[in-house]
């Protein structure tokens, strides 16, 4: 049969011949219906974009093309192996992390109690310093944002932000050894 495998109606012919085939050597690999169809798309767009691969002389073209998925099936399938084991190791690896915060009760204690420890430390900050440190963490603004925002020079501004930090730090400093067990 001298096939010319480029010209269209030929190949809607040898798809309409060999697509079952294919189909079939792929699900029997794969045991997945969606899976197998995909090979048989791969297969035949193979064989259009390279029709010169197929070499008659060597075989029949149905073979060949049971061959080819059969092929791109087991690929595929070591692909879901690979895939599985993957995920198996990851599931393995999550299991040895700790839990999520709000699976610990403690840790939620602790990081309502920090909270609350900010709030506190922010509300004994002048005016000027707790709008600035306001406005650059939780309003994720820049020094030079917030200067323009309240209208004061961008020195002032940077100068707010850094007294504030330190008057934060050791508000919640002096907090934490406040509530730290003295050692007899």
């Amino acid at each position: 049969m001298g096939t010319d495998l480029s010209d269209p109606a030929t190949y809607g012919r040898v798809y309409d011949e060999h697509s079952r085939g294919v189909y079939t050597a792929a699900f029997r690999v794969l045991g997945n219906a969606a899976q197998a169809q995909d090979v048989v798309q791969d297969v035949f767009l193979r064989l259009w974009r390279r029709p010169h691969t197929f070499d008659a002389s060597r075989g029949e073209l149905g073979s060949y093309l049971r061959m080819m998925a059969r092929s791109r099936a087991l690929d595929l399938w070591r692909e879901g192996q690979a895939a599985g084991r993957a995920s198996d190791r990851l599931k393995v690896a999550v299991a040895d992390v700790e839990p999520r915060p709000d699976e610990r009760p403690s840790l939620m204690a602790e990081r309502d109690q920090d909270r609350a420890t900010v709030r506190e430390a922010l509300g004994r900050l002048p005016l000027a310093q707790r709008e600035a440190l306001v406005l650059a963490y939780w309003g994720g603004l820049t020094a030079d944002e917030i200067a323009r925002r309240i209208e004061v020079p961008l020195g002032t501004a940077k100068s707010r932000i850094r007294l504030g930090l330190e008057k934060l730090r050791s508000d919640c400093d002096s907090a934490l050894r406040a509530e730290l067990p003295v050692a007899a």
